[in-house]
């Protein structure tokens, strides 16, 4: 018999003893007066003396983390809410019956105690226990050594309990908690509405993404889980609703990697009546404030790094600057911006990093702009360390931003680098039907030459536009990656409670090393 079948076994039958001492096996409720963060909270200062002469009797639960029995006493720490409580529980003050439950109880056991508080000859503050209930049995053990477990697959797996044995992983959950309640606190402080939008949908669009697909068995219908609430959003502003946003779950049918996992969380918001510089100031805004929200400083770790998020170390560039700012020496002259105005010249750039030993995948075939967001990303994101901003991008990779009114082959796009990844992408809308029409067909001629991503037509969103849509900015804030880096954490599936994973193979996890393209 498996040693975890064992012990289950062995457990199973200490909850028979259990019963039969009078104890219900796993009732429904416990009434406490008391949390072991409140009792932390108000009598951490309080002295042996003033617990003595004010006796404070408590009534608390938790999980059992540590337990030492000595002949007819013991200690044991009780665990709730990540903050532990010890307990001391003593034969002559629960009776017998009490003491041969303490006695049958196991570590990662939940039980509820009354009695009263009292410092211990070391001076912990401490529940005398006089009357113990039973609460829940833990039929598998805790493992003895899961802090810093390199299997960490298993953890992700098992996060029920990851969060019980490492505090640090706890923190990080509440951080990310703290992240989103900045967030709204933000938006709605900007008279933003929160606003709930279609998670399948006829059509995958307002991204660049392929889809996962369902079928709607009473309609008869094929759907997609939702690449963004982009176009929906945008509609309600057609509709006249002039500042929303949606904290989202997108769905993306792609790779895994430490940046990215299928099922990922955005802010995305839309204001009427504003561009995409408007749009940049209130995003960066939004981003100081979660920081400072969630850490209380601006400024946070990142590996050995520490990243400045006050508004004084922000720096900010079009996408042409970065590529001649960080070009790499050994690549030859720094470009002109002469050199992105022909498809020769762009692709002349290319052949000039490739032969410095770097490399970056190069199709002749394809649009300029979209070879020259290619070499954004091979020349200049590595460096993005601090908070950047990054705009005017190609209007090959933009099916759904303004062009710039002086370079129509460009855009009023920005995206938010930070920890040399991507955080956020917002832009001008685009809120000419015929212009979004025909940028629609330029995507199908790209999904006809192999491009699975490209966005699909929408007829019912040119429908929208139609109406008339004011003018429009709007954005969208990875949670996910923000997360990662107020919290120092290197991987996304870190800051995801139950990141998708391989099916469990039989004896033990397996590791999952995909990368996305």
């Amino acid at each position: 018999m498996p040693l975890d079948e064992n012990i289950y076994e062995l457990r199973r039958e200490k909850l028979k003893q259990i019963e039969a001492l009078g104890q219900q096996p796993y009732p429904n409720r416990y009434d406490y007066t008391h949390t072991v963060a409140e009792i932390l909270r108000a009598y951490s200062e309080k002295t042996a003396q003033q617990l003595e002469e004010t006796r404070v009797e408590v009534r608390v639960a938790g999980r059992i983390m540590a337990n030492r029995l000595m002949g007819k006493a013991g200690f044991a720490h009780l665990q709730q809410d990540g903050q532990r409580l010890q307990i001391y529980v003593k034969k002559d003050a629960v009776g017998e019956k009490g003491f041969e439950l303490y006695r049958l109880l196991d570590l990662g056991d939940h039980i509820g105690v009354s009695g009263y508080l009292f410092r211990t000859r070391t001076g912990e503050l401490t529940v005398h226990v006089e009357q113990i209930t039973f609460l829940s049995k833990d039929l598998l053990p805790l493992p003895e050594k899961w802090h810093g477990l390199t299997d960490v697959e298993l953890r992700y797996r098992q996060r029920y309990v990851d969060l019980v044995m490492n505090p640090e992983v706890r923190e990080v959950f509440l951080k990310r908690s703290k992240l989103v309640q900045s967030f709204r606190r933000t938006m709605d402080a900007h008279g933003f509405i929160e606003v709930e939008t279609p998670m399948m949908q006829p059509i995958a669009g307002g991204a660049v993404a392929k889809p996962f697909k369902t079928h709607h068995n009473a309609l008869d219908i094929d759907l997609f889980l939702r690449i963004a609430p982009e176009l929906y959003l945008k509609r309600l502003t057609v509709g006249g609703l002039d500042r929303v946003y949606e904290i989202n779950r997108n769905f993306r049918n792609e790779g895994l990697g430490w940046r990215w996992n299928p099922e990922f969380t955005m802010l995305e918001f839309y204001q009427a009546y504003a561009d995409f510089r408007d749009i940049m100031d209130l995003t960066q805004e939004l981003i100081e404030q979660a920081a400072q929200d969630v850490n209380g400083t601006k400024k946070s770790k990142w590996g050995e790094e520490e990243i400045d998020w006050s508004s004084s170390n922000w720096r900010r560039m079009t996408m042409r600057e970065a590529i001649l700012q960080f070009w790499p020496e050994k690549a030859g002259a720094r470009p002109e911006m002469s050199d992105f105005g022909s498809h020769e010249s762009v692709g002349a750039l290319v052949a000039r990093f490739n032969a410095a030993g770097k490399h970056m995948a190069y199709d002749p075939t394809e649009p300029t702009g979209k070879t020259i967001a290619g070499l954004f990303e091979a020349v200049a994101e590595e460096h993005l360390l601090q908070p950047t901003i990054v705009y005017e991008f190609p209007v090959a990779v933009s099916p759904l931003s303004k062009k710039k009114a002086d370079e129509p082959d460009w855009v009023e796009r920005f995206e938010i680098f930070a920890g040399q990844m991507e955080l956020s992408n917002g832009f001008s809308e685009l809120n000419d039907p015929e212009d979004q029409r025909q940028r629609f067909e330029e995507q199908l001629k790209e999904r006809a030459r192999g491009d699975e991503e490209a966005h699909q037509m929408d007829e019912d969103y040119i429908r929208a536009l139609s109406y008339g849509m004011p003018p429009t900015g709007g954005c969208g804030v990875g949670v996910d990656r923000l997360a990662m880096l107020l919290t120092n954490s290197q991987t996304i599936r870190d800051v995801i409670l139950f990141p998708l994973l391989r099916p469990e193979k039989s004896g033990g996890a397996e590791e999952e090393n995909e990368e996305r393209e």
